[in-house]
């Protein structure tokens, strides 16, 4: 692995940096979480998409810039350390995009992909159910063939859908074979999210804001077109999400250098003997992620896949978010309870802990990649009745 970046990479890296430096927010916007900051994020994706810089390792006929992977990392890394807002058009650019390129109709290609470059289209991924959390074979939301109209009907329930209340659209499985077997029978549907027949319920979080949701499928129907691969080969579709999710593109090392600076400054603000190993380890952590995630890119570079190894990625990043923070509020004390002007950072500290309590759970709980590292990196059997430990 070569760690030594060429002319044109300093280069793409420098011009990331300048355009960064003119054009992030000077104050921060309010959480996504919120109606208002909702539509604040979604202005923000225009302005990233005016200066081509909201999806860059796309081809530049859908607004990218044909960035190779490199590129990519050098864009997250500067994009973090300059503090730009988080990204409210994730779940499509990250989630939805990889697998429309690789799935979708050229018709799909076409009507949506420029559509989530510029947060003109946001969309909610509606995968967890209840009963069927990070189980996604398990789940019972259901799809009948309707011939006559050329699609499909959907009935049954969504939950734990980031920010559904206010996107426009949403992507999820549904078993449309309810005699096959639990990985089999399952077809990938797009929907809109105000059609007829669908509800959007808010969850309240803990500090009351309604970035989840609940979605209600009440006899919807979605045309052929809106099918994402062959019908009943969802899972196969879905697995290719879930390996965008769990692996590198979601949680890219820029973040967690960012957070571990952070909590370095805020130790020296607040120098505490106490945590000092606390902040030394997280920042080891931050820099072990990044060169981890480099290793990676080496070896996709090669021809290499990334497998079972984006399990690996996932519960180390999820707790080493989850370090970082923690080690903050015990530096802040009482004042970690602060919010709004006159808190430590705006209360940030306190924000983000809470999203890191929810890294261990989401896309796919850390219990289940530990399975699977057990399973498919180390070559551990099941438990005894066959079932997972």
């Amino acid at each position: 692995m070569n760690l030594d970046l060429t002319p044109q990479q300093q280069q793409f890296a420098a011009e990331v940096r300048q355009w960064l430096e003119e054009n992030v927010p000077a104050t921060p916007l309010p959480s996504m979480d919120t109606e208002a900051g909702f539509a604040a994020h979604r202005e923000w994706e225009a302005t990233l998409a005016d200066g081509r810089w909201s999806v860059v390792s796309w081809p530049e006929q859908y607004g990218g810039r044909d960035a190779d992977l490199v590129e990519w990392v050098l864009f997250e890394e500067e994009y973090y350390r300059a503090g730009a807002p988080t990204r409210v058009a994730q779940n499509g650019i990250s989630l939805l995009a990889p697998i429309l390129f690789q799935h979708g109709t050229p018709q799909q290609q076409e009507r949506y992909l420029r559509s989530m470059t510029d947060g003109s289209l946001i969309w909610a991924q509606a995968w967890s159910e209840p009963g069927a959390g990070s189980d996604l074979a398990a789940i019972r939301s259901t799809a009948r063939r309707d011939d006559a109209r050329g699609g499909w009907v959907l009935n049954g329930q969504k939950i734990w859908s980031s920010r559904a209340v206010w996107a426009d659209r949403g992507f999820g499985l549904f078993r449309s074979d309810p005699e096959a077997q639990r990985h089999r029978g399952l077809t990938y549907y797009l929907f809109p999210l105000d059609a007829e027949g669908i509800t959007v319920r808010p969850i309240a979080q803990l500090d009351g804001t309604t970035g989840f949701a609940e979605i209600f499928f009440d006899d919807v129907f979605v045309p052929d077109e809106d099918v994402l691969g062959a019908p009943g080969d969802g899972w196969r579709v879905a697995m290719s999400t879930a390996g965008n999710e769990r692996g590198l593109s979601l949680r890219a090392p820029g973040r967690f250098l960012a957070a571990a600076q952070r909590l370095l400054d805020l130790h020296d603000a607040r120098p505490d003997v106490r945590e000092v190993d606390a902040v030394v380890d997280a920042w080891i952590g931050a820099e072990a992620y990044r060169l981890f995630t480099w290793q990676t890119v080496s070896a996709v570079q090669q021809g290499h896949e990334v497998g079972a190894e984006g399990s690996i990625n996932k519960v180390f990043w999820s707790e080493l978010d989850l370090q970082i923070h923690e080690s903050a509020l015990r530096l802040l004390g009482a004042d970690a309870e602060l919010r709004g002007a006159g808190a430590v950072d705006d209360g940030r500290w306190a924000e983000d802990y809470l999203f890191s309590l929810a890294g261990p759970i989401y896309a796919g709980t850390n219990e289940v990649q530990r399975n699977i590292i057990a399973e498919r990196i180390l070559g551990l059997p099941r438990g005894a009745d066959g079932r997972r430990a």
